[in-house]
C-alpha cells in the first residue's frame, strides 16, 4: 500500500513562496522509502509518522528548507550530516538545502537517514534528556533564589520544562551584567508562574 495523499501538504508545498521544488523533491524521497509512514500536518509543516510517532518533518525556512529527524541524536552520522537545530537542542537533528541539486547529491544518504528514523522509532528507542538538575543554576540567580524565598518558592513550582528554559536563558550569557539583566527582566514572571517570555 503506497503512503497516503495528505491534502493539507499538497496545498503546502505548492502554495509556499520559497523552497517549492526542493521541498517537492524531499517529499518525494520520502514517500518512496516506506509505505510505514504516515504523511500528517502539524505545526503547518509536513511531518511523517509511524504508528502516531513522528519521526520525521520537512519545512521552509527564510534560508533554506529542512529535513528534520525527531530522534535525530540516536542516528548514526559518520560524516556529520545532521545538524543541531539550537545549542541546547536534545534529541532533533536536520540537514539545510537551498537547491534541488543538492537534495539529488544527498538522496542516497537522505534515504539512509529515512531507514535508520523508522527503525528507531520500531526499536522504541529514546533519547536519554538532561534532567532539571544537569542544569548549572547561574551564580547571579542563585543569590537571589538564596535572598528571595518567595522566588525561590516560584521558580520550584514551576514544572521542570519551564525552569529548564529560564536556566538555559540566563547561562547562554557570557557576562555577568547580561546574566544579572536577564534575571531582572524575568523576575515578575517567574513570581507569576508563567514561562519565560520570548518577546
Amino acid at each position: 500500500m503506497a503512503i497516503n495523499d495528505n491534502p493539507a501538504v499538497e496545498r503546502y508545498v505548492n502554495a509556499i513562496q520559497a523552497w517549492t521544488n526542493e521541498l517537492k523533491a524531499l517529499r518525494a524521497i520520502v514517500r518512496a522509502v516506506s509505505d510505514d509512514l504516515y504523511e500528517d500536518f502539524k505545526w503547518k509543516q509536513p511531518v511523517y509518522t509511524l504508528n502516531d510517532a513522528n519521526v520525521l518533518i520537512i519545512g521552509s525556512m527564510k534560508d533554506s528548507c529542512v529535513i528534520g529527524f525527531f530522534k535525530g541524536a540516536l542516528m548514526d552520522d559518520p560524516h556529520g550530516y545532521l545538524q543541531k537545530p539550537g545549542p541546547n537542542t536534545q534529541a532533533a537533528r536536520r540537514l539545510h538545502f537551498t537547491s534541488v541539486k543538492e537534495v539529488k547529491k544527498m538522496e542516497k544518504e537522505l534515504r539512509a537517514f529515512i531507514q535508520q528514523g523508522l527503525e528507531i522509532e520500531r526499536s522504541g528507542r529514546t533519547v536519554e534528556r538532561m534532567s532539571i538538575q544537569d542544569y548549572p543554576v547561574p551564580e547571579e540567580f542563585q543569590e537571589i533564589l538564596d535572598k528571595w524565598n518567595d522566588v525561590r518558592h516560584a521558580f520550584e513550582s514551576l514544572p521542570p520544562g519551564c525552569r529548564r528554559e529560564y536556566l538555559m536563558y540566563f547561562s547562554s550569557a557570557k557576562k555577568s551584567a547580561t546574566r544579572r539583566a536577564r534575571i531582572e527582566k524575568s523576575l515578575d514572571a517567574i513570581l507569576e508562574g508563567k514561562r519565560r517570555r520570548t518577546r
